[in-house]
């Protein structure tokens, strides 16, 4: 068993418990969770490892939405522009793709790891991302993607997708979960869309799909004009979209786990109708500015759960999941400081458990997994500002637990 003290634990529970001075009591599961007074009382003749001044022992955050496959990206893509970020992607997808081999996955994943990143939703487009993720310590849900617009390529593409899922039910094991993702409404047929969601309602799979991310998929679905109209014809000679905002959704109905991420360009509709779908909305921050897309109003999600990814390396510059709260920190000026830390906070831990049907994580509760960081902050004097301090002032992490095992050892 492992036995650890610190200044603060900070549990993410629903309630946002605090516990200073605390301990907490593990193996691959939590044991005992409280003050250090209590705890040592029932475990007299422990050794406590004490985390340090300013420590502080938390859940390992939880990355909800993250692109492997094109972890090799640093500059080679066109940032600023949505459709000029989207065409870069078309014409250096083989090469990036080839540069993303397993290792540099698993190498990827480890800095996720050694940044306090416990859990990511892995969408994979094509499945050349599994073997680095099989041989990663860190819990997976991976999501096989369906995308393809192409009506004469609707039985190949559907083809493709039932091997890989296939593929990754085979290697299914209690730290690599697969699930399902849709592309986005304006990429994907409908017939692929609906065939799919069979699979994920039958196979009881967590489902997510990219939903208004940018000014030009508002256009394309609702008007089909704008800058995807240019993109459709040339590209796959489409002229109309197949689908609107309402069609795409309604076809949701039904899936019990189901995520939207980005839904920057989400009208009050189209988020009652998330609402209604009883989803989670995944917000990405940094993919969001370097598209150069419109900030998520956090205000109007009127109790949608929010969770927090960082999107891939395609759109983003980290992985880091610290780093993500602390720019999204910055952005969202409608609430007080205090406020916001503790929903980003919330978001990257049980939001995000939540998010991926893993009732085990995202939080410090007896019997949970004990996937957990340990780190420091400077003296914080007032516990209400804890949770900036986390945010604004977090160090390197000293420990990052998996199952109860450290994997910075």
């Amino acid at each position: 068993m492992n036995f650890l003290s610190s200044d603060w634990i900070v549990t993410c529970d629903d309630n946002f418990t605090i516990i200073k001075d605390g301990a907490i009591v593990f193996d691959e599961k939590i044991i005992e969770i409280n003050t250090k007074e209590i705890i040592e009382k029932k475990y007299p003749n422990s050794l406590f490892e004490y985390q340090g001044n300013g420590s502080v022992i938390m859940p390992g955050l939880i990355n909800s939405h993250v692109h492997l496959e094109f972890s090799a990206n640093k500059m080679s893509l066109k940032y600023g522009n949505f459709i000029s970020w989207l065409f870069s992607v078309i014409e250096k997808r083989d090469e990036l793709i080839e540069q993303a081999t397993t290792q540099l996955i698993k190498e990827e994943l480890q800095k996720m790891i050694a940044s306090g990143t416990t859990t990511v939703g892995a969408i994979s487009s094509y499945s050349l991302d599994m073997e680095g993720c099989l041989q990663s310590k860190m819990n997976i849900v991976y999501f096989t993607e369906v995308l393809g617009s192409k009506a004469d390529m609707i039985d190949t593409l559907f083809s493709d997708f039932k091997q890989r899922l296939y593929l990754a039910q085979k290697n299914k094991s209690d730290r690599f979960i697969p699930a399902i993702a849709i592309h986005a409404p304006y990429s994907t047929h409908p017939f692929l869309i609906r065939e799919v969601l069979k699979i994920a309602k039958e196979e009881k799979l967590a489902v997510s799909t990219h939903f208004m991310e940018s000014g030009a998929e508002n256009d394309w679905l609702n008007y089909s004009i704008g800058e995807f109209e240019k993109f459709f014809k040339d590209m796959l000679k489409q002229h109309k979209s197949l689908q609107t905002p309402n069609e795409f959704l309604n076809a949701f109905k039904g899936i019990e786990h189901l995520s939207f991420t980005h839904c920057v360009e989400a009208n009050k509709e189209e988020l009652e109708q998330i609402k209604k779908l009883k989803a989670s909305i995944i917000h990405c921050p940094n993919s969001n500015r370097l598209l150069n897309n419109t900030v998520l109003n956090l205000s109007y999600l009127n109790n949608i759960p929010l969770a927090l990814g960082t999107d891939g390396l395609s759109s983003n510059y980290t992985l880091d999941m610290f780093l993500e709260m602390r720019n999204a920190f910055f952005i969202h000026a409608n609430f007080t400081p205090n406020e916001l830390a503790k929903k980003l906070i919330l978001a990257a831990t049980i939001n995000g458990a939540k998010t991926l049907n893993l009732p085990n994580k995202g939080s410090l509760e007896v019997e949970k997994d004990s996937d957990l960081i340990t780190f420091q902050i400077p003296e914080v004097v007032d516990e209400d500002d804890l949770s900036v301090a986390i945010i604004l002032h977090k160090t390197y992490i000293n420990k990052t637990y998996i199952k109860g095992k450290n994997e910075l050892s």
